[in-house]
């Protein structure tokens, strides 16, 4: 029996400006209001459903579009992402978002490594609110304990999210032990991809592209269980030729290599201080990861998407990108032995010339835009 009293219906102006009030308030970092104002909005017949979906969603995708675009700092990143997280927890122990389960038992979580763990808080809560019984493990849950919780329970799926593309492997594992104890697995979140192609490729048993849309998958009707005798190889036959695991075992001896080699390839790094080649050495960490995640998955364009909107980042924040180039040439010599990462690595730097020729055109047209102003 559910002790929700009527809502009104998502969308309109109170939503409206329920968003922009919580942007308000969690830009500078006003944890009371960012609560104040969900409690507000539910005692005044706000849906649960869409406060969740519709307000706290969209404005903590708003922090991370100001982080990319370096208006927010890392630090006011996380304390934007705490107090969305705190107005959550507010309207999940309101009277008016309970709902007595009635549906079945789920299980979400995040995969092993994934730190982001709002999206899935989001889809927990708006389960209950559908009626489901939700096991929420929260961020980075290894798959042993993953399988360790499941028999221990009597889920009907496993909700798997995951926001950052070089966990998939690791989503892949999970999908692969979950399904081989018999539960099946739905998956989403942005490292999955915009269509869901990542969730195809490695199995899972489903996909949705949020929370409504995970939500409303379940309504219709539960996953079936999977086969039980699943095997990697399967998915990924490329695997066999082991240059996934070369690279992501040998990734701090690339990440020193190419270190070495920058200072010949961008002699601007020369005058790095300590802290600019640790953070370069972390850059260059990411490069890696992301290559090995291309190499496991087969997908050159992951690759070339994510060194492009790298170059993005780092412009963003006054660094010059044109350290980039010299970074997957001497990576691309280190790994010259291995065909599929050569041919990753080149696309990766046909797509990022691209850019850059951009970039400079544009920088040439705004200094021409300037000179005739002045």
């Amino acid at each position: 029996m559910s002790t929700r009293t009527p809502h009104r219906p998502s969308g309109g102006a109170a939503v409206r400006q329920a968003a922009d009030e919580l942007w308000e308030a969690v830009s500078v970092c006003d944890e009371y209001a960012a609560t104040g104002l969900v409690l507000r909005a539910l005692e005044e017949g706000v849906d649960p459903e869409s406060l969740l979906l519709d307000v706290i969603a969209p404005v903590q995708g708003r922090v991370g579009a100001e982080w990319a675009a370096n208006r927010l700092s890392v630090a006011a990143e996380h304390a934007a992402t705490a107090i969305s997280e705190r107005a959550v927890a507010a309207l999940a122990l309101h009277p008016a978002a309970r709902t007595a389960p009635t549906r079945g038992r789920v299980t979400v979580a995040c995969v092993d490594g994934e730190w982001h763990a709002l999206p899935a808080r989001l889809l927990a809560e708006v389960l209950r609110l559908r009626g489901w019984h939700v096991d929420y493990l929260g961020a980075q849950v290894p798959s042993p304990h993953l399988i360790a919780h499941l028999h221990r329970t009597d889920a009907a799926v496993v909700a798997l999210s995951g926001s950052i593309a070089t966990r998939l492997p690791a989503a892949h594992a999970a999908i692969i032990a979950c399904q081989a104890v018999g539960v099946p697995v739905l998956v989403g979140g942005a490292a999955f991809g915009p269509d869901g192609r990542y969730a195809r490729l490695l199995g899972a048993d489903d996909w949705a592209p949020d929370a409504r849309g995970a939500a409303d998958r379940l309504a219709r009707g539960r996953l079936p269980r999977p086969r039980r005798d699943h095997q990697p190889i399967e998915d990924l036959p490329h695997l066999a030729d082991q240059e996934y695991t070369m690279v992501a075992r040998g990734k701090g001896s690339l990440v020193r290599a190419v270190l070495a080699g920058l200072e010949d390839g961008f002699p601007a790094m020369r005058a790095y201080s300590a802290l600019q080649r640790e953070h370069t050495a972390e850059d260059l960490a990411h490069i890696v990861d992301f290559l090995a995640t291309a190499l496991y998955l087969g997908d050159e364009e992951l690759f070339a998407l994510f060194i492009c909107w790298t170059a993005e980042i780092l412009t963003a924040r006054g660094v010059p990108a044109r350290s980039l180039p010299p970074a997957l040439d001497i990576l691309a010599g280190e790994l010259k032995d291995f065909p599929r990462a050569t041919r990753v690595l080149a696309r990766g730097t046909d797509a990022l010339a691209s850019v850059l020729r951009s970039d400079t055109r544009r920088t040439a047209a705004d200094r021409t835009t300037t000179g005739r102003q002045a």
